[in-house]
């Protein structure tokens, strides 16, 4: 059982839910949420009504909903991705990224309070996710909003960004002056990638589709090459830094590993270690991503001279703060394309599995 404080009660930041002074409060234990039951398409989505809340812990922030971006994670797990973590624990709540405002507070939470609109993201294997009226999520997971954006711009931006800065900025370390590629600038995590380099001081070239050109370039990219009609290896000049790769393919690989200056870093979004883990279960697919991992290390270092890294997102209090800064300053937007609402949430999945939508799609939950 939760108590969440009306929204009127002025008191302390430091107060926890249990020493609230002149709290008017009522007690909320459900709520709705889209649950997943079983693997598969967009149609096994379930909204229910009495969903359990759980026990909000010390460093825990239980944030009232507003809007949740629909990332590829959600609909690869939907499908049955990380199923050797997953499939004991069904059914789950989908969704990472939140922007909504703060209802309840543990009893150490001290820099965020009741009525504290905030946004942020969930790390990738919390089983209770967002796409809920309320959401549980560690006070380091979440920062202020700022107001100059909606909670919908909001909720597109964290779980993306954050992906991206685990790359550049805590494994590549980026720094002024040096040259990054982003293979696939054209998506979220790309389009974050490319401006948390301009903000880094670094200059970008990226590949998209001919669709994303002008995004990319009004991201601050220095040059963009479609790759449908271009030939890259012939368009790339020059050596990079950084390869970002968010594609992951065998041939996007090769190109960025042979583009990358001795010393540099290739990261691809396309690591291995759930899918083994899939396939062989949690202890032999985890020995066996190892392997394969230190076999594809050991392999570039010895004929490139470069660090070969799969990422993934991480959360990260440091990267988020420097998120929500470069959001307030205006130099970080993802753009959104769709809204649906909750009730919406199977059609909001069939569209993402489409691609046809070029931006972000959001459910709007209050």
């Amino acid at each position: 059982m939760i108590r969440i404080a009306r929204r009127s009660i002025e008191y302390a930041i430091n107060s926890s839910i249990s020493t609230l002074k002149n709290a008017n409060t009522r007690l909320i234990s459900t709520c709705r949420a889209v649950v997943l039951p079983r693997f598969g398409g967009p149609e096994v989505l379930e909204v229910r009504h009495n969903v359990g809340l759980p026990d909000l812990g010390a460093s825990e922030v239980l944030v009232r909903t507003a809007a949740v971006a629909i990332n590829p994670l959600d609909c690869r797990m939907r499908s049955g991705y990380g199923r050797s973590l997953f499939e004991p624990l069904l059914p789950l709540i989908l969704g990472r990224d939140v922007s909504g405002e703060v209802a309840a507070i543990g009893s150490s939470v001290r820099q965020l309070y009741v009525g504290q609109e905030v946004f942020g993201a969930l790390h990738p294997t919390a089983v209770r996710g967002t796409y809920s009226d309320y959401a549980v999520l560690s006070e380091d997971e979440l920062v202020p909003k700022p107001p100059s954006i909606t909670h919908v711009e909001a909720s597109a931006i964290p779980f993306a960004a954050l992906t991206a800065w685990r790359a550049l900025k805590s494994t590549a370390r980026i720094s002024p002056g040096q040259t990054v590629l982003v293979i696939g600038g054209g998506g979220a995590v790309g389009l974050a990638a490319i401006q948390l380099s301009v903000a880094a001081g670094c200059k970008v070239v990226t590949t998209c589709g001919k669709l994303s050109i002008d995004r990319v370039m009004a991201a601050g990219a220095e040059k963009a090459i479609d790759y449908t009609s271009e030939d890259l290896r012939a368009k790339l000049e020059g050596r990079f830094d950084a390869v970002l790769d968010t594609i992951g393919l065998p041939e996007t690989e090769i190109l960025g590993v042979d583009l990358l200056k001795r010393g540099g870093n290739y990261m691809t979004l396309q690591g291995e270690a759930v899918s083994l883990a899939d396939t062989y279960g949690l202890v032999v697919g985890g020995a066996a991503a190892t392997a394969k991992l230190l076999k594809k290390q050991v392999q570039y270092r010895q004929s490139h001279g470069v660090e070969y890294w799969w990422t993934y997102m991480r959360s990260d209090f440091e990267g988020l703060e420097e998120i929500a800064r470069l959001t307030r300053d205006g130099k970080m937007k993802i753009p959104v394309e769709k809204t649906f609402s909750m009730g919406e949430a199977v059609e909001a999945h069939r569209v993402k599995d489409s691609k046809i939508v070029h931006g972000k799609v959001v459910l709007e939950i209050q």
